[in-house]
């Protein structure tokens, strides 16, 4: 791991609440969970079935905890990235010997990160704060409370698969919470982002994943622009086929998160948290689901009216011609 690009200071976000990186259609859901008292007792006992503490042995056992004296420079972008986030108290970081490029954070009561060490390999310092700043996004967030959910999930449905519609219900279910993951995976990223405060870094960290480290290789307009190309394909095939691609998916894809992120930036939300204009958790009582789900809403809304692709732009030729046909229907009602 190598660090290319000097230091700089980053803003420390104190009191910063977790829903100010939450995607609308992560928060929303999130906030719907943390509302209904008991849910998160009952799957914590349902986590018993996968033994939390037979993980964390695990760990112990086969890779290596953080620390000042282990994975220093690790530890350095850790804390780093904590000081940022304002984090209270640091989740256990291990890296992991693994040639698979991932990181991930699991369990509920006592979260716990996990760093692939191909990632060490791959990133230089700037990147992998932002990859750490990702999955603290996740701690803080409580993802692993619904990947838990999904885990059982998946679980349960090979076996009500052979049961006469039995699985019917629960891949919606299913779909549902696939989505949900995808909509988090882009909440860490814009943890990520508020993590290390560098917009080239974070597109970095995505061009180096999709390539295996090839950026000499890469160019970021060209790669943006692939990403646009796949979100707008103009053939109904293509587009069909993006939607049973993503069912199986837990993650976006490296160059949709990108455009992603690109747009949050765009946005102007990211700058004005910079500027100190972000949720707080002293307001985090105050949460409505009514008020997050109009966000989530508004959020799927916006990218349907303004989405390229062949399918999305099909549906709403037909639901204007449908509003039209009832528009003309009313007026000779009222002609009448």
């Amino acid at each position: 791991m190598s660090d290319l690009h000097p230091t700089r200071p980053r803003t420390i976000l104190r009191g910063i609440s977790s829903r100010a990186w939450e995607h609308p259609a992560d928060r929303g859901a999130l906030v719907a969970l943390r509302k209904l008292q008991g849910f998160d007792v009952v799957v914590r006992k349902l986590s018993g079935l996968i033994n939390e503490r037979m993980v964390k042995m695990l760990l112990l056992g086969s890779a290596v905890r953080v620390s000042e004296r282990q994975f220093p420079t690790v530890h350095r972008l850790y804390v780093e990235a904590a000081t940022t986030l304002d984090v209270q108290e640091l989740p256990d970081l291990f890296v992991a010997a693994s040639p698979i490029l991932n990181a991930l954070t699991i369990g509920m009561d006592a979260p716990t990160i996990v760093l692939n060490s191909a990632l060490i390999d791959l990133l230089d310092e700037d990147e992998l704060r932002f990859v750490l700043g990702h999955e603290l996004g996740h701690a803080l967030s409580g993802h692993a409370l619904y990947q838990t959910l999904l885990t059982y999930l998946m679980i349960a449905g090979q076996t009500l698969s052979s049961v006469p519609f039995g699985g019917v219900g629960l891949f919606v279910v299913r779909t549902a919470l696939g989505e949900w993951a995808r909509k988090a995976e882009l909440s860490g990223d814009r943890a990520g982002l508020l993590a290390t405060q560098d917009v080239a870094v974070a597109v970095r960290v995505q061009m180096k994943l999709a390539s295996g480290g090839h950026l000499d290789q890469l160019d970021q307009t060209e790669f943006l622009a692939q990403a646009r190309e796949y979100e707008n394909t103009d053939d109904l095939g293509d587009s069909l086929m993006k939607i049973f691609l993503l069912d199986s998916m837990t993650h976006p894809m490296g160059v949709v998160r990108a455009a992603e992120l690109r747009r949050w930036i765009d946005s102007g939300q990211y700058g004005a948290y910079l500027a100190g204009e972000y949720p707080r958790r002293e307001n985090d009582k105050d949460a409505t689901i009514s008020d997050e789900a109009a966000a989530a809403a508004d959020s799927y809304a916006t990218s349907f009216q303004q989405s390229e692709d062949a399918a999305t732009k099909l549906l709403r030729d037909v639901g204007q011609g449908i509003g039209n046909v009832g528009r003309w229907i009313g007026d000779q009602f009222k002609g009448s």
